[in-house]
């Protein structure tokens, strides 16, 4: 299976603006913006791909990233290649004074991949905690909320399953058009 780890944000917001990017800073960015291989060297890859050692590489990802024109870099999971066909949104409305620490309970179980607090929309969304739950089927998914909400004591919190109905695109930030507007790579 062919996979790559998606990372990079590139934040224009950071402490410098991406104009002041060099040929070698475009250069990497064009090199890790579709993801980092799954290799032992992801970065030696890289570099060997834009012409760079692997120092080299390391180098200018750690100085854009002190710079603040790279932000964060992350995993994105496509479950779905791994055979999870089966997702679910739980939404929970948790008790203002409970949710930080049923929160905590909740992220701790490797299934919930996702685990974030949001303010309520009164009257009409009174949801405040949101859990993403994959699984191979509907049953899997549910077998594993119950197990959540046994472990986690949530028998008297309210809550509700959102399965989605269709899979959308997922992908990291794409820089190159922004690059190009700024003078190419």
């Amino acid at each position: 299976m062919d996979m790559k780890v998606k990372a990079t944000h590139l934040d224009s917001g950071g402490q410098e603006k991406p104009g002041n990017l060099s040929d070698a800073d475009r250069k990497v960015i064009a090199g890790i913006q579709c993801g980092l291989p799954l290799v032992s060297r992801p970065y030696a890859e890289i570099g060997q791909a834009i012409g760079m050692t692997e120092s080299e590489v390391i180098e200018r990802v750690s100085s854009l990233r002190e710079r603040g024109l790279i932000k964060r870099m992350g995993v994105i999971v496509r479950h779905h290649e791994l055979g999870y066909r089966t997702n679910a949104m739980v939404v929970w409305d948790i008790p203002d004074q409970q949710v930080s620490d049923l929160g905590q309970c909740m992220g701790c179980f490797e299934f919930v991949t996702l685990c974030y607090r949001r303010p309520r929309c009164l009257p009409d969304w009174p949801y405040n905690l949101f859990t993403m739950i994959h699984g191979h089927n509907r049953d899997e998914v549910m077998d594993k909320l119950h197990f959540l909400i046994h472990r986690c004591q949530l028998q008297d919190i309210p809550h509700d399953v959102l399965f989605s109905g269709r899979r959308f695109k997922q992908r990291g930030a794409v820089y190159q058009p922004v690059l190009e507007k700024l003078g190419g790579l």
